[in-house]
């Protein structure tokens, strides 16, 4: 295909400044139509976007486009109800994190995804960051050659602070009301207070818990969650101590969102910059230190003027057209909601 054709289901906030902004900018790609149950909104919004074609809902789109992919930026907890309707198109879709609102909807949106034949790439940004194309690429180097030791420890720390970063000032709005929808119900092995708990979890640290295992290269264990709910210590399959670090403090107006990959000669360092930075990449620092006589060196590279969420829909477009697997598929998706559930299980006993 020369270019892929896109179709937006959802143009809300994330949808239009994480997403759309995004999309319309990719050489590989056209967005050809919008569905969005808001009509003023969806015509607003298509009109400044130059996109041709606006329906009220998904049914009708789907019924009217040929569709080579579906971006969805949707509630997450409306995933387990909306998506599985989008696998019936047959082509890829992508959605914001995480795939679902609960184990059992992610379990059953699987389901519905094989049966479709197709495959869903779940918008882990951070893993699209330059900062961690290149840092990843370092990493899985360093460990196949072994020039600086084993790897011994992987830590993660996000406070919260601003992660918006102005991200929102060219929110195109109106005054539509926002129809009924329906939304996954609670998960049914956790009370009000423990899904309420989970589900904050999931929203704010589910990134981390996702970096953690595409830095590790593998997957991991909680093995203990700290009562005062600032760090959570994991054991990977291989042996390889990690943490969490959530929120240790809190910035108002600043982003200090960072990871460390230890290995016994050396680290790599990742800063990454807030999830609504434009024209932002992070930061990767190296420090090796091999011994034997060698001089110490420490190395930080210059990265291209990219943001992780536009080289997120350029991932994604490549990977409609062949040119590389999807940065996150559903399935390990559903492993995040897992280690979510295993935390909140140690740290509540429920």
């Amino acid at each position: 295909m020369d270019k892929v054709r896109i179709g937006f289901v959802g143009v809300g906030g994330m949808g239009q400044c994480a997403h759309l902004r995004n999309y319309v900018t990719v050489p590989d790609c056209e967005v050809v139509a919008i569905a969005e149950i808001r009509p003023k909104l969806g015509q607003k919004v298509a009109q400044h976007y130059g996109v041709p074609n606006v329906y009220t809902t998904h049914e009708e789109m789907l019924a009217t486009e040929k569709l080579d992919a579906i971006v969805a930026a949707q509630p997450f907890t409306r995933h387990g109800i909306l998506i599985p309707e989008l696998y019936k198109a047959g082509v890829p879709v992508f959605t914001e994190k995480p795939l679902s609102g609960s184990i059992e909807y992610g379990e059953a949106m699987l389901e519905a995804l094989q049966a479709s034949g197709t495959w869903h790439m779940v918008g882990y940004h951070k893993r699209s960051d330059p900062a961690t194309m290149y840092a990843k690429a370092e990493i899985d180097r360093l460990k196949k050659s072994g020039e600086l030791g084993k790897m011994t420890y992987v830590r993660l720390t996000m406070p919260a602070g601003d992660w918006v970063a102005s991200g929102f000032n060219d929110l195109i709005m109106t005054d539509d009301p926002m129809p009924e929808m329906e939304w996954e119900k609670p998960a049914s092995d956790m009370d009000k207070e423990t899904a309420e708990l989970y589900c904050s979890f999931v929203n704010y640290y589910i990134h981390q818990v996702n970096l953690l295992r595409h830095l590790l290269g593998e997957p991991y264990k909680v093995t203990y969650a700290d009562p005062s709910q600032k760090m959570l210590a994991v054991q990977s399959d291989s042996g390889v101590a990690g943490v969490i670090e959530m929120s240790p403090y809190v910035t108002t107006i600043d982003w200090h969102e960072a990871a460390l990959v230890a290995f016994e000669q050396g680290y790599v360092k990742v800063e990454l910059p807030a999830p609504l930075s434009l024209n932002q990449p992070g930061r990767v620092e190296i420090m090796r230190d091999p011994g034997n006589g060698v001089t110490p060196e420490t190395t930080s590279p210059t990265l291209p003027w990219v943001h992780a969420m536009r080289q997120q829909a350029m991932n994604f477009v490549a990977a409609v057209k062949g040119e590389m697997k999807p940065m996150c598929e559903a399935p390990e998706a559903l492993e995040d909601l897992k280690v979510a559930r295993e935390y909140i299980r140690l740290l509540k006993g429920k």
